[in-house]
């Protein structure tokens, strides 16, 4: 049997914070959820039992395959953990929103009264928790029309965003040089090859000068994935495929990742670079490895200048990054133009009005330090929950002309 490969310590620490994150945030939804429910036996039993089974989805859903569960049962298991996820993301933070506020009127209320002392009755407590079961009621109705929303979009295919990148000098063989990106993918548990099928599809339909993937392909095994990941081998463009790798391939064999892609014709760019001749001018493309790659192969640790080392002059550079942290060590070793993902805009609400907190850059078109673009897409397919509320995914369609 194929196992997953050995987890590092970086990956650990991360799946640690995962559990108890997500262990305290159902705490707060038993406080918040069930303790109004005092008096109604029933409905509290049946909330237990609806938690209690969230509490241990997520969980097995990350460790199921590494205990041994076969392709078929981690897949199901799957999809009723990541939709949990899906329901719980939204629902948290809106039970959070709806708590500052309620503290926030019953601070002002409290100064209004001060002075005045009153023991609260049976009837003022009684009260409280109609009210409170009435907005829980309200926010789980929300939660429900959001997440079905998200799913929705979640599980339509990218639509094409086309971008305009202007470079100062861009040679004239360089004019309109076309390029389409895919992000994020995701191959795995919910992305199987047939959503593949259609965004490749899609893709050649764009007839691209070059095409591009900027990590996260996959989340699994070669061994698993093989038949999904099949239909990479139709893309087609006029100077190649070319791929980066994402965080994402590190936590599932990246070795086999990297070895297995060239035989489906998307060549892998493992912190080196290409230079492609183009109607006479010569276009730089390098890759460089996941910003955390280092933390699981040392060998791989992300390296933009030497992604650039020896490549001799070029009319135009570009330089693939998964992350778009990478973007400082890309301008400063003199790239014109970055192209990356990773960050999925959030993903979905209200996660994608606070991803701007967390990364250095947003979604689209940015200016660093003043020499190099930086585009961020939203990715092509998503992680995790099956919920793309607000943030639709894309295929990137990104012309070079003169700025």
């Amino acid at each position: 049997m194929n196992l997953p490969p050995v987890l590092s310590s970086q990956t650990y620490m991360f799946f640690l914070f995962f559990i108890a994150v997500w262990s305290g945030g159902h705490a707060y939804l038993v406080h918040r959820l069930l303790r109004p429910l005092a008096g109604k036996p029933l409905w509290q039993r049946t909330g237990w039992g609806i938690l209690g089974l969230s509490l241990f989805a997520v969980p097995l859903l990350f460790f199921g395959r590494r205990f041994g569960l076969g392709p078929l049962w981690a897949d199901r298991l799957a999809w009723i953990g990541f939709l949990d996820m899906g329901v719980f993301l939204v629902l948290v933070p809106l039970l959070i929103a709806r708590d500052l506020g309620w503290l926030t009127f019953t601070c002002l209320h409290a100064l209004r009264r001060r002075g005045r002392h009153a023991d609260a009755t049976p009837g003022d407590l009684e009260r409280r928790h109609f009210l409170a079961n009435t907005m829980n009621a309200a926010i789980l109705g929300l939660t429900g029309s959001l997440a079905v929303a998200g799913y929705h979009e979640a599980r339509q295919l990218a639509r094409v965003r086309e971008v305009e990148i202007p470079l100062t000098g861009l040679s004239q063989g360089l004019q309109g040089f076309h390029i389409v990106q895919l992000s994020d993918i995701h191959l795995g548990p919910t992305i199987k090859g047939d959503y593949l099928a259609g965004i490749v599809d899609r893709a050649n339909a764009l007839s691209p000068d070059l095409l591009v993937i900027t990590g996260d392909l996959v989340d699994g095994l070669t061994s698993d994935l093989q038949d999904d990941v099949a239909p990479l081998q139709r893309l087609r463009a006029r100077h190649g495929c070319w791929f980066v790798t994402g965080n994402h391939e590190y936590y599932w064999g990246p070795l086999d990742w990297i070895a297995l892609l060239p035989t489906l014709g998307v060549n892998v760019l493992v912190n080196t670079h290409r230079v492609i001749e183009h109607d006479g001018a010569r276009l730089l493309l390098a890759g460089v490895t996941d910003y955390s790659a280092g933390g699981h192969l040392p060998a791989h640790a992300t390296d933009p200048r030497r992604a650039r080392a020896g490549a001799g002059a070029a009319d135009a550079s570009i330089l693939l990054a998964h992350q778009p942290r990478s973007a400082f060590g890309g301008a400063s070793a003199g790239f014109d133009l970055q192209l990356s993902g990773h960050i999925h805009g959030g993903q979905f609400f209200p996660w994608n009005l606070v991803i701007g907190l967390v990364q250095p850059f947003g979604l689209g078109l940015h200016r660093v330090q003043k020499r190099m673009w930086l585009y961020v897409s939203a990715g092509t397919g998503y992680w995790g929950p099956p919920s793309r509320l607000g943030v639709p995914a894309e295929i990137t369609s990104l012309r070079l002309v003169r700025a």
